[in-house]
Protein backbone atom coordinates (compact mmCIF):
# COMPACT_ATOMS: atom_id res chain seq x y z
CA UNK A 1 0.00 0.00 0.00
CA UNK A 2 1.03 3.64 -0.39
CA UNK A 3 2.52 5.24 2.70
CA UNK A 4 2.73 9.02 3.04
CA UNK A 5 5.24 10.78 5.27
CA UNK A 6 3.64 13.98 6.57
CA UNK A 7 6.23 16.75 6.90
CA UNK A 8 4.29 18.37 9.77
CA UNK A 9 4.56 15.20 11.84
CA UNK A 10 8.33 15.10 11.43
CA UNK A 11 8.51 18.16 13.72
CA UNK A 12 7.42 15.87 16.57
CA UNK A 13 10.17 13.32 15.92
CA UNK A 14 13.64 13.77 17.35
CA UNK A 15 16.23 12.48 14.86
CA UNK A 16 18.30 9.53 15.96
CA UNK A 17 21.97 10.02 16.66
CA UNK A 18 24.30 8.30 14.16
CA UNK A 19 25.02 5.56 16.73
CA UNK A 20 21.31 5.02 17.44
CA UNK A 21 20.51 4.88 13.72
CA UNK A 22 23.31 2.39 13.10
CA UNK A 23 22.13 0.18 15.99
CA UNK A 24 18.54 0.20 14.68
CA UNK A 25 19.73 -0.63 11.17
CA UNK A 26 21.79 -3.59 12.43
CA UNK A 27 18.81 -4.87 14.41
CA UNK A 28 16.42 -4.63 11.44
CA UNK A 29 18.87 -6.34 9.11
CA UNK A 30 19.46 -9.16 11.60
CA UNK A 31 15.95 -9.67 12.98
CA UNK A 32 13.59 -7.99 10.53
CA UNK A 33 10.94 -5.43 11.43
CA UNK A 34 9.03 -7.06 14.29
CA UNK A 35 6.85 -4.07 15.30
CA UNK A 36 4.13 -2.86 12.96
CA UNK A 37 4.21 0.71 11.64
CA UNK A 38 1.24 2.78 12.84
CA UNK A 39 -0.82 4.49 10.14
CA UNK A 40 -3.74 6.89 9.88
CA UNK A 41 -5.11 6.05 6.47
CA UNK A 42 -1.97 6.28 4.35
CA UNK A 43 -0.20 8.71 6.70
CA UNK A 44 2.70 7.25 8.67
CA UNK A 45 2.26 8.09 12.35
CA UNK A 46 4.79 5.92 14.18
CA UNK A 47 7.87 4.13 12.87
CA UNK A 48 9.47 6.73 10.60
CA UNK A 49 13.04 5.56 11.22
CA UNK A 50 12.13 1.89 10.73
CA UNK A 51 10.22 2.77 7.56
CA UNK A 52 13.22 4.60 6.09
CA UNK A 53 15.64 1.76 6.84
CA UNK A 54 13.25 -0.98 5.68
CA UNK A 55 12.53 0.87 2.44
CA UNK A 56 16.23 1.32 1.73
CA UNK A 57 17.10 -2.35 2.33
CA UNK A 58 13.88 -3.96 1.09
CA UNK A 59 13.03 -5.34 4.55
CA UNK A 60 9.36 -6.45 4.82
CA UNK A 61 7.21 -4.74 7.44
CA UNK A 62 3.62 -4.81 8.66
CA UNK A 63 1.30 -1.87 9.24
CA UNK A 64 -1.62 -1.29 11.57
CA UNK A 65 -4.34 1.36 11.55
CA UNK A 66 -5.09 3.32 14.72
CA UNK A 67 -8.90 3.69 14.79
CA UNK A 68 -8.88 6.39 17.47
CA UNK A 69 -7.69 9.10 15.06
CA UNK A 70 -10.46 11.27 13.62
CA UNK A 71 -8.35 14.17 12.37
CA UNK A 72 -4.74 15.23 11.86
CA UNK A 73 -5.06 17.11 15.18
CA UNK A 74 -5.73 13.78 16.92
CA UNK A 75 -2.55 12.45 15.34
CA UNK A 76 -0.56 15.46 16.55
CA UNK A 77 -1.90 15.08 20.11
CA UNK A 78 -1.11 11.35 20.13
CA UNK A 79 2.46 11.98 18.99
CA UNK A 80 2.93 14.74 21.58
CA UNK A 81 1.70 12.43 24.37
CA UNK A 82 4.03 9.69 23.15
CA UNK A 83 6.99 12.07 23.31
CA UNK A 84 6.02 13.53 26.70
CA UNK A 85 6.17 9.97 28.07
CA UNK A 86 9.87 9.74 27.25
CA UNK A 87 12.50 10.45 29.89
CA UNK A 88 15.23 11.58 27.52
CA UNK A 89 13.60 14.92 26.63
CA UNK A 90 15.01 18.14 28.04
CA UNK A 91 12.78 20.48 30.03
CA UNK A 92 12.73 22.87 27.08
CA UNK A 93 11.58 20.14 24.70
CA UNK A 94 8.87 19.10 27.16
CA UNK A 95 7.64 22.65 27.53
CA UNK A 96 7.52 23.25 23.78
CA UNK A 97 5.53 20.05 23.24
CA UNK A 98 3.10 20.87 26.06
CA UNK A 99 2.53 24.36 24.63
CA UNK A 100 1.86 22.85 21.20
CA UNK A 101 -0.70 20.59 22.82
CA UNK A 102 -2.33 23.59 24.50
CA UNK A 103 -2.58 25.41 21.15
CA UNK A 104 -4.15 22.39 19.43
CA UNK A 105 -6.69 21.91 22.20
CA UNK A 106 -7.49 25.62 22.37
CA UNK A 107 -8.15 25.68 18.62
CA UNK A 108 -10.64 22.84 19.03
CA UNK A 109 -12.81 24.76 21.50
CA UNK A 110 -15.96 26.11 19.82
CA UNK A 111 -16.87 29.78 20.39
CA UNK A 112 -18.68 30.26 23.70
CA UNK A 113 -22.38 30.87 22.96
CA UNK A 114 -24.12 33.93 24.39
CA UNK A 115 -26.38 31.59 26.37
CA UNK A 116 -25.32 28.17 27.73
CA UNK A 117 -26.30 25.48 25.29
CA UNK A 118 -26.09 21.70 25.48
CA UNK A 119 -25.66 21.69 21.70
CA UNK A 120 -22.23 23.28 21.95
CA UNK A 121 -20.34 21.58 24.81
CA UNK A 122 -16.80 22.67 25.53
CA UNK A 123 -14.32 19.84 25.76
CA UNK A 124 -13.02 19.65 29.35
CA UNK A 125 -9.53 18.73 28.15
CA UNK A 126 -9.41 21.90 26.05
CA UNK A 127 -9.68 24.10 29.13
CA UNK A 128 -6.04 23.49 29.94
CA UNK A 129 -4.43 25.80 32.48
CA UNK A 130 -0.77 26.73 32.77
CA UNK A 131 -0.52 24.47 35.81
CA UNK A 132 -2.03 21.58 33.84
CA UNK A 133 0.41 22.20 30.99
CA UNK A 134 3.31 22.21 33.43
CA UNK A 135 2.10 18.99 35.06
CA UNK A 136 1.83 17.27 31.66
CA UNK A 137 5.39 18.33 30.84
CA UNK A 138 6.65 17.51 34.35
CA UNK A 139 8.13 20.98 34.77
CA UNK A 140 7.16 24.01 36.83
CA UNK A 141 4.55 26.58 35.85
CA UNK A 142 7.26 29.25 35.99
CA UNK A 143 9.36 27.30 33.49
CA UNK A 144 6.38 27.11 31.14
CA UNK A 145 6.05 30.91 31.34
CA UNK A 146 9.75 31.30 30.54
CA UNK A 147 9.49 28.97 27.54
CA UNK A 148 6.49 30.95 26.26
CA UNK A 149 8.60 34.11 26.46
CA UNK A 150 11.48 32.43 24.61
CA UNK A 151 9.13 31.26 21.85
CA UNK A 152 7.66 34.75 21.52
CA UNK A 153 10.75 36.95 21.74
CA UNK A 154 13.95 34.92 21.32
CA UNK A 155 16.05 35.09 18.17
CA UNK A 156 16.51 31.73 16.39
CA UNK A 157 20.15 31.71 17.50
CA UNK A 158 19.10 32.04 21.16
CA UNK A 159 16.54 29.24 20.79
CA UNK A 160 19.26 27.02 19.33
CA UNK A 161 21.49 27.85 22.33
CA UNK A 162 18.74 26.74 24.73
CA UNK A 163 18.20 23.51 22.81
CA UNK A 164 21.90 22.72 22.88
CA UNK A 165 22.16 23.42 26.61
CA UNK A 166 24.53 26.38 26.16
CA UNK A 167 22.18 28.56 28.20
CA UNK A 168 19.50 27.70 30.76
CA UNK A 169 15.81 28.32 30.16
CA UNK A 170 15.76 30.92 32.94
CA UNK A 171 18.72 32.86 31.54
CA UNK A 172 17.44 32.58 27.97
CA UNK A 173 14.06 34.05 28.95
CA UNK A 174 15.96 36.99 30.48
CA UNK A 175 18.19 37.52 27.43
CA UNK A 176 15.10 37.28 25.18
CA UNK A 177 14.02 40.70 26.51
CA UNK A 178 16.98 42.29 24.67
CA UNK A 179 16.79 43.52 21.05
CA UNK A 180 17.34 40.74 18.51
CA UNK A 181 20.77 42.02 17.44
CA UNK A 182 21.94 42.04 21.07
CA UNK A 183 20.69 38.47 21.51
CA UNK A 184 22.55 37.31 18.40
CA UNK A 185 25.75 39.05 19.56
CA UNK A 186 25.49 37.40 22.98
CA UNK A 187 25.05 33.96 21.42
CA UNK A 188 28.03 34.55 19.16
CA UNK A 189 30.10 35.34 22.25
CA UNK A 190 29.45 31.93 23.71
CA UNK A 191 28.29 30.70 27.11
CA UNK A 192 30.10 33.33 29.21
CA UNK A 193 28.76 36.18 27.08
CA UNK A 194 25.21 34.83 27.39
CA UNK A 195 25.55 34.56 31.15
CA UNK A 196 26.90 38.11 31.30
CA UNK A 197 24.01 39.42 29.18
CA UNK A 198 21.46 37.74 31.47
CA UNK A 199 23.24 39.16 34.54
CA UNK A 200 23.21 42.68 33.11
CA UNK A 201 19.49 42.51 32.33
CA UNK A 202 18.72 41.35 35.88
CA UNK A 203 20.90 44.08 37.38
CA UNK A 204 19.22 46.74 35.23
CA UNK A 205 15.80 45.53 36.37
CA UNK A 206 16.90 45.55 40.01
CA UNK A 207 18.12 49.16 39.72
CA UNK A 208 14.85 50.20 38.06
CA UNK A 209 12.90 48.71 40.98
CA UNK A 210 14.95 50.61 43.57
CA UNK A 211 14.97 54.01 41.83
CA UNK A 212 12.61 56.58 43.38
CA UNK A 213 9.36 57.07 41.54
CA UNK A 214 8.92 60.33 39.66
CA UNK A 215 6.30 62.87 40.90
CA UNK A 216 4.27 62.25 37.76
CA UNK A 217 4.30 58.52 38.44
CA UNK A 218 3.20 59.02 42.04
CA UNK A 219 0.31 61.29 40.97
CA UNK A 220 -0.82 58.83 38.29
CA UNK A 221 -0.71 55.95 40.76
CA UNK A 222 -2.70 57.93 43.35
CA UNK A 223 -5.31 58.89 40.77
CA UNK A 224 -5.68 55.23 39.81
CA UNK A 225 -6.08 54.23 43.46
CA UNK A 226 -8.68 56.96 44.06
CA UNK A 227 -10.60 55.86 40.97
CA UNK A 228 -10.62 52.22 42.10
CA UNK A 229 -11.73 53.17 45.65
CA UNK A 230 -14.50 55.40 44.29
CA UNK A 231 -15.80 52.58 42.13
CA UNK A 232 -15.67 50.20 45.09
CA UNK A 233 -17.55 52.68 47.32
CA UNK A 234 -20.21 53.18 44.65
CA UNK A 235 -20.72 49.43 44.38
CA UNK A 236 -20.99 49.07 48.17
CA UNK A 237 -23.50 51.95 48.36
CA UNK A 238 -25.62 50.36 45.63
CA UNK A 239 -25.54 47.05 47.49
CA UNK A 240 -26.55 48.78 50.75
CA UNK A 241 -29.43 50.61 49.05
CA UNK A 242 -30.59 47.29 47.62
CA UNK A 243 -30.58 45.65 51.05
CA UNK A 244 -32.48 48.57 52.65
CA UNK A 245 -35.14 48.76 49.93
Amino acid sequence: MNITVNEELLAYIDPLTPDEHEALERSLLAEGCRDALVLWGEVLVDGHNRYGICSRHGIPFNTVQNPQFKSIEDVHLWMIDQHLGRRSLSDFQRGVLALRKKDILAASVPPTPAEPSAAAPVKPEALITRDAIAKAARISSNTISQIEKIQKSAAPELVAAVKSGTISINAAATVASLPVDAQVAAVAGGKKELQQAARQVRETRAVARTEPESPEGVIARLKQTISELSAENAALKAKLDELNS
